[in-house]
């Protein structure tokens, strides 16, 4: 076969794209790297870049030349860059590529790094595409900002697209990204959440990594279909108002021999020592972020899916592994940084760098950190000494209150304070109370699982969960199936239990989450100060005996307010009184015990007068019914309301 020697004169790399790369600054390295359509000297073909510093050679094989190892030879840069590149003429859409790179160490077929597209596992090549899709969004990218702003209302709806829902009949497949679109649209319309986010849509070689162990960084997963129907998914979304949040991962990435590990014969992309380039948990390996050309790497697929795929927002998945050198590790294993210290000095500034990138050429999208200790100012702005994130997921609260609820009734009172304590610290971040996938898999059984007592208790319990988390200060976020109450663990190769909808606890809960979400978005008390302390005011935490707590809630304005008040026992108490910031009439707005909700039906006739009886530090107080296992919420009755 005869050889094509590529044109390098056709490179995409200025000098000035060469200087940021190599500085670790360069974040759009996606419209550089990987396959790009192009012409030279009116000719068609695809432009194919590269870096790999360390080989010997490096050629394009695949379907165009009939995988012919000698066929394309790329050429090395000679700035010292790395790169290798070249035009090669004859290369059609949709055909299937890798890079044959030989180094000292052997030789290898490596998937592209920058690849948009890639074969449906357990196939592993890359494919050649152009991402030609005509968006229909342009109303919603001009209103996002306001949607994702921090006094708005942020209730998440977590999805794994290969399990939210199946085709039995056609041997329980997955729905595509086309077909999913308008079912979840219409679906996450209905419940009223906000947001939806995404376990990792990155092409992964493992499904039961749910996509955490990714190796596409700037592909979507051809298991439901192509770049352009997972943009269709994305606009879909987008046209019935709902936010799209991608999770996205880079602590760690597999070892499979197509993708990043040991790229051109050298530990490139991951640190060589194992002290600080194996993740012993995960088996995988550790992105070497004091590499300059790794950065960019990352960030220009952080910056790639919002400039390409219009996200909304990203969930940076486990960030404590990267700040901490000792994260899964013994005394001895692991290489303390420069002043002697557990902290990832390069992680630090990594994630700085990138939420400062993020939020200057994408002001109206939020990223959300998954960290689990308690880091300081992990969403405060870097200027100030934080990690710049917009968000951060509480896992204190979510540990503790679940371990809460676990308990016996009987045995509640002695956990009080697993209750009260979140609200001391609940202010520090910008927290997203998250009842999420991690939850309810490795045999943690399903929420409704982890709730005691007989049937009617265990659902009266899940529903008191919810108005607790609904009505706490954060923004919200529940994992697909928690909403019907499923009693299954969750199975990734299978369809969520939607037939268990028929039954009218699983019917009751699901009701009872939509019009949580409904009075979450229609009343500003419950979003406006989510991270502010003045949003939020114990009336009687101290009452372990009864395990009762109430609180209230407060919008900007202070005529935006809403009594909260949880009864964690199957008691229910008659004439309850508690103390109220102003008289006259409030309304029930709330009531987990409603029967539509599958409870007892005890409540207070919809709305109670507050007397001019002083309780709780306030001049007037409320005597009320609280149900069992239920949380009621109520609002004061404006006169305009009144009179009406």
């Amino acid at each position: 076969m005869k050889v094509t020697t590529p044109v390098v004169a056709n490179s995409l790399f200025s000098e000035q794209d060469i200087y940021l790369f190599r500085e670790g600054n360069h974040t759009r390295l996606y419209d550089r790297f990987g396959a790009h359509a192009t012409k030279k000297a009116a000719q068609a073909g695809f432009q194919f870049s590269v870096w790999a510093p360390n080989a010997e050679k490096v050629s394009v094989v695949g379907d165009f030349n009939h995988w012919q190892v000698e066929s394309h030879p790329l050429h090395r840069r000679d700035d010292q860059s790395g790169i290798w590149e070249g035009f090669l003429a004859g290369p059609a859409l949709g055909d299937s590529y890798k890079f044959h790179i030989t180094s000292g160490n052997g030789v290898q077929e490596k998937a592209d790094p920058f690849a948009r597209q890639s074969e449906e596992p357990p196939r592993s090549a890359s494919r050649l595409c152009t991402l030609d899709y005509s968006w229909s969004d342009s109303e919603w990218m001009a209103k996002r900002r306001a949607v994702n702003a921090l006094n708005a209302p942020l209730s998440i709806y977590e999805v794994h697209l290969g399990s939210w829902r199946r085709i039995p009949e056609d041997n329980n497949r997955s729905l595509s990204y086309r077909e999913m679109a308008p079912q979840l649209a219409a679906y996450v319309n209905e419940m009223g959440f906000t947001h939806v986010e995404l376990l990792p849509v990155m092409e992964h070689p493992f499904y039961g990594s749910w996509g955490y162990q990714t190796t596409g960084y700037f592909a979507p997963t051809a298991r439901y279909g192509s770049p352009e129907d997972f943009m269709f998914l994305i606009d879909t979304l987008h046209q019935a108002g709902i936010a799209v949040i991608l999770d996205w991962v880079p602590s760690h990435f597999p070892a499979d021999g197509h993708g990043l590990a040991n790229f051109d014969g050298t530990c490139l992309y991951e640190h060589e020592d194992p002290r600080q380039g194996f993740h012993p948990d995960w088996k995988s390996s550790i992105f070497n972020l004091g590499r300059n050309e790794v950065r960019g790497f990352l960030m220009s697929s952080a910056l790639f899916w919002l400039d390409k795929y219009h996200v909304d927002g990203l969930r940076v998945d486990a960030v404590a592994s990267m700040l901490y050198l000792d994260y899964g590790r013994e005394e001895g294993e692991w290489i303390p940084n420069e002043h002697g210290g557990r902290e990832n000095l390069e992680s630090m500034s990594f994630l700085r760098s990138l939420n400062e990138a993020v939020y200057r050429d994408h002001p109206d999208v939020q990223t959300m950190a998954e960290e689990s200790t308690a880091w300081p100012m992990v969403s405060r702005p870097t200027y100030m000494g934080g990690l710049g994130f917009g968000m951060k997921w509480n896992m204190g609260w979510m540990n503790d209150t679940l371990k809460y609820f676990q308990q016996q009734p009987l045995f509640r009172k002695y956990q009080h304070d697993k209750l009260t304590f979140g609200v001391w610290y609940a202010f520090t971040e910008n927290f997203v109370l998250p009842l999420s996938h991690d939850e309810v898999v490795h045999g943690k059984g399903a929420l409704i699982g982890k709730m005691p007592g007989d049937e009617w208790q265990q659902f009266a319990n899940l529903r008191l969960l919810y108005g607790l988390m609904w009505t706490h200060p954060g923004k919200k976020l529940l994992f697909m199936g928690g909403e019907l109450g499923q009693r299954r663990e969750w199975q990734h190769d299978e369809s969520l239990e939607w037939h268990v909808l028929q039954y009218p606890l699983h019917h009751g809960v699901q009701s009872w989450v939509a019009d949580l979400n409904r009075a979450y978005r229609g009343q500003k008390a419950l979003h406006e100060r989510d991270f502010n302390t003045d949003g939020f005011a114990w009336v009687d935490c101290t009452n372990w005996e009864e395990s009762i707590i109430s609180f209230l809630r407060y919008g900007k304005h202070r005529d935006d307010t809403v009594l909260v008040l949880c009864n964690f026992t199957p008691v229910p108490r008659h004439d309850y009184i508690v103390g109220a910031p102003r008289g006259g009439q409030w309304e029930e707005i709330l009531n987990s015990d409603a029967e539509h909700y599958g409870g007892s039906g005890m409540g207070n006739l919809g709305r109670v007068e507050a007397r001019p009886i002083a309780a709780h530090g306030h001049f007037h107080s409320l005597a009320l019914t609280l149900p069992p296992l239920a949380v009621v919420v109520l609002k004061p009755i404006m006169e305009g309301e009144r009179s009406s």
